[in-house]
């Protein structure tokens, strides 16, 4: 036994030479079951914490200042049981789920020392699912962006000792877009290790006017992932890092549908907006002319057929993957049925978009 333990870590990426899954998953999250009291550890309120209701029902909450707590979620047992996951997921057609933690947990408020330490906690933990069930699940971390030093520090840690395929981030750390010069290092060195990086839309801007009608998760999480993509191309992240693999979530958000938009300011307004980059927006997505994909990644969660073949459109499938957002309720509830039922498809877009597309930017090729 030991010594299979043994081939298995050496070998580790050579596991994926094997999986020839129909569907791979990118966009999928997990909690541990149970994990410490996080405020009491670390002296301070804020954190997220998993309230066990019944068997298999639990509520994530918020602990508040004065031993109060605000109900964040109600999540069932597929948020941490990987047996009820791959039941779930053999009922949809899924071979591989990809897992990353639920954004609330990224802590980005936090002092940098204790977010360290919970994010090495979830990483641990999905390292393991990952390493007991490889045919199933591959993983992306989590890392305290609020210190980058710490931040790369656990990055490397995800993919030297854990076999993670890279991380996943937020569109924003704390307020701070993902352009600012204190985050490039991160990204310099997430370019160097060959790590992908999933960008999730979380801290949504504007939330306190707009709290009605689940508006944030509706409005603002489009808006968020723009944010970040806007970000990375106009402060020249993407042009400095020509080799850097970014993913963001959602479809991108609204950045693939007001990229005309996008444009007009860029060349109207040179002034506020081409000052930190030379290449257009319109030089990081598709290119039907030359053949040229976009420059970055986004799953195909946009749950409407149109909006999915303008998306492929803007972006070419070679950069488009599955992506369910499992197990929420603003997820696609068959992944992967979206882009089965498009009979502007054929076979072979199909077969890229629902795990082709992954198996690139994941580097399981």
């Amino acid at each position: 036994m030991q010594e299979t333990l043994e081939r298995v870590d050496v070998s580790w990426d050579r596991v994926y030479d094997f999986i020839t899954v129909d569907k791979i998953d990118l966009h999928t999250h997990i909690l541990p079951e149970r994990w410490p009291d996080w405020t009491a550890r670390s002296g301070y309120p804020g954190w997220i914490e998993l309230e066990h209701l019944a068997p298999g029902c639990a509520c994530m909450c918020r602990t508040e200042a004065g031993g109060g707590k605000t109900r964040f979620r109600e999540i069932s047992a597929n948020c941490w049981d990987p047996s009820v996951r791959e039941a779930e997921m053999d009922a949809c057609g899924v071979g591989m789920q990809v897992l990353s933690t639920v954004p609330v947990m990224f802590s980005y408020w936090a002092k940098a020392e204790d977010a360290h330490d919970l994010a090495r906690l979830l990483n641990d933990h999905i390292a393991e699912i990952c390493r007991e069930r490889p045919l199933r699940f591959c993983g992306l971390g989590t890392v305290p962006m609020q210190d980058p030093d710490r931040a790369c520090r656990e990055l490397e840690r995800c993919v030297f000792e854990l076999g993670l395929r890279g991380v996943q981030i937020g569109t924003n750390v704390h307020g701070l877009n993902l352009h600012e010069e204190r985050f490039f290092e991160f990204f310099r060195r997430a370019e160097a290790l060959g790590a992908a990086i999933f960008v999730h839309p979380w801290d949504m801007a504007g939330q306190a006017e707009m709290a009605k009608y689940w508006l944030p998760w509706l409005v603002g999480m489009p808006a968020e992932s723009s944010r970040a993509i806007c970000s990375l191309i106009f402060g020249g992240v993407f042009e400095r890092l020509p080799r850097l693999r970014v993913c963001v979530a959602h479809g991108g958000g609204a950045f693939a549908f007001t990229i005309g938009r996008v444009q007009h300011g860029y060349d109207c307004r040179p002034d506020l907006c081409a000052t930190d980059s030379s290449i257009p927006p319109r030089g990081y997505v598709a290119d039907a002319a030359t053949g040229r994909p976009a420059r970055f990644y986004v799953d195909a969660l946009v749950h409407d057929g149109p909006t999915l073949a303008q998306l492929v459109r803007i972006m070419d499938a070679r950069r488009v993957a599955l992506g369910s957002d499992y197990p929420f309720p603003l997820g696609e509830a068959q992944p992967g049925a979206l882009i089965e039922g498009m009979d502007e498809f054929d076979a072979s877009t199909k077969a890229r978009l629902l795990s082709g597309t992954a198996r690139e930017f994941l580097g399981l090729e």
